[in-house]
């Protein structure tokens, strides 16, 4: 009888057909002996490229590779968060799909979470990246994230983590939100430690990142400090900006008051346009605060929509909590 899966490694691909196969046999050889008994989900983010057809071909060969494959591409985050959905295991391990993380790391933090934590996050200390394009941007993201969250994590772009499932299926993941997994796991109340990973150069493919990539972290960082701060009340947010301009259109008004009362001519007088102005924007605010109270009402009892579709799938057979499918695979 197969034991049941302990270990999910899952394993966004995107155009990467020179890295699938050596991927896999990596990872079979460092969990070789391990008695972890695992399952590798790979999923297909869109390729354009000939991967799809080597992750069939591991599927084949393989039982314990399942394969996901996407009807577009979404970006990186939300075909983690299909992973993550689509894992059996009581433990989730997470990593790049161009080797540039070693899967013989994956024992090492494995060992580290049976110490008791609840997530084990790498750290890259030797970066094999261009410093312009790759380390550059990342050292200045990750200060600043570090500046605004509260969350003292060395490096939040390392995709080579371990977690246990329940913590990450916890989790909405959207947008960017994948370089903020630390972050969303230390709001959640997970006992962290930070572990020193091994960092290799890419060795076939083309690196997907680039300049570009920093407005929408940039915009992310404003969501996730959102998240932590306000999210469960609005208002506490929104309502602190309305009682401030409350209080403006209170001292402006009274201002604009005893001008009158002096016979100021009240025409195009600028505290008259503020004390308007400011009145507007409470009642705004306020308004605001009572509808994002509703909508976060909502969230919290409404059920979970997938932000993504599949095709077609590898070795999967149907299970609690899985990935939605077409019916076809």
């Amino acid at each position: 009888m197969t034991p049941p899966v302990r270990l999910s490694i899952v394993v966004p691909v995107r155009n990467e057909e020179g890295n699938v196969v050596p991927l896999h046999t990596e990872v079979s050889h460092a969990l070789q002996g391990t008695g972890w008994h695992y399952e590798l989900i790979l999923v297909d983010d869109g390729s354009t490229d000939a991967t799809f057809d080597r992750l069939s071909e591991l599927a084949t060969g393989d039982s314990g590779v399942r394969v996901i494959r996407l009807r577009r591409n979404y970006g990186q985050t939300t075909a983690l968060q299909a992973g993550i959905d689509a894992a059996a295991g009581d433990v989730i391990v997470t990593m790049d799909g161009d080797r540039q993380n070693d899967p013989a790391d994956i024992p090492r933090l494995l060992r580290k979470l049976d110490e008791g934590f609840d997530a084990v996050l790498g750290v890259r200390r030797q970066r094999q990246d261009g410093l312009l394009l790759r380390r550059l941007p990342s050292l200045c993201g990750n200060l600043l994230i570090r500046t605004v969250s509260g969350v003292n994590v060395a490096d939040l772009g390392c995709a080579m983590k371990a977690v246990r499932t329940d913590f990450l299926r916890e989790l909405d993941l959207y947008g960017e939100m994948h370089r903020y997994l630390a972050v969303l796991l230390h709001v959640a109340g997970a006992r962290w430690v930070e572990l020193d990973t091994h960092h290799r150069p890419r060795t076939a493919g083309k690196t997907k990142y680039g300049l570009d990539r920093t407005l929408r972290v940039l915009l992310d960082l404003i969501t996730v400090s959102y998240l932590i701060h306000w999210s469960t009340s609005p208002m506490r947010l929104f309502g602190r900006f309305g009682v401030t301009a409350g209080a403006v259109a209170l001292i402006s008004g009274a201002g604009t008051l005893l001008m009158k009362f002096r016979g100021t001519d009240m025409t195009g007088n600028p505290l008259l346009l503020l004390t308007v102005l400011s009145v507007f924007a409470m009642l705004q605010l306020f308004t605001l605060g009572i509808l994002g109270e509703v909508c976060s009402r909502i969230h919290h009892l409404s059920r979970r929509r997938p932000s993504y579709a599949v095709r077609e799938t590898r070795n999967f057979t149907t299970r609690p909590g899985v990935l939605r499918l077409d019916d076809a695979a």
